[in-house]
């Protein structure tokens, strides 16, 4: 497969971003060169078009699988598995937000849940430390719940919500007391 440059700069720019993320970026580059690709592409196309080591490429498309961001998709008279990237921008935002929520967000909410459990008969630490620990379990899990609430909502809702912006703060404002703005 040909890259145009803008297209080269756009799968470096997304491995980038998915190493700050901290997925690794072959993966973050190969899920973009199937996302813009508009045929499906095999192994060896893949390897080829980026440079990369086939066993690299394989494990890449075994994790890109288990996120549900990619599909196989055979091509007549080809036996070679091809693999095609989902489209809807929605849906990859969706599975890559719930994936990140079930490998760091729910662990790390168990973890608080039992370090708040345990503080309670901690006589080493200080009532202070406990509210402190006790607002950061707090607030994730009002993330967390605030989150759940809004996943279900269809694309089109939550894009509506998107571009309210700031309106909707002024909107709760309005409806809150002081305490509950801090």
């Amino acid at each position: 497969m040909q890259l145009s440059p803008t297209m080269q700069k756009y799968i470096l720019h997304w491995g980038e971003m998915g190493t700050r993320w901290g997925v690794n970026r072959t993966v973050a580059q190969i899920h973009a060169l199937l996302y813009l690709a508009n045929r499906p592409l095999n192994a060896e196309d893949i390897c080829e078009t980026l440079g990369v080591a086939r066993s690299n490429v394989s494990n890449s498309l075994k994790e890109l699988q288990s996120w549900g961001l990619i599909r196989v998709q055979h091509v007549l008279g080809d036996r070679r598995d091809h693999f095609v990237a989902l489209q809807d921008v929605w849906e990859i935002f969706r599975l890559i937000t719930e994936e990140r929520k079930r490998r760091e967000l729910d662990p790390t909410l168990s973890v608080l849940r039992e370090c708040a459990i345990e503080a309670e008969s901690d006589p080493l630490i200080e009532a202070a430390t406990r509210v402190k620990m006790d607002k950061v379990l707090e607030f994730l899990e009002l993330l967390l719940s605030g989150y759940d609430d809004f996943k279900h909502l269809p694309p089109g809702v939550v894009l509506k919500l998107l571009k309210m912006g700031s309106k909707l703060g002024q909107l709760a404002a309005m409806f809150g007391n002081d305490e509950e703005q801090k």
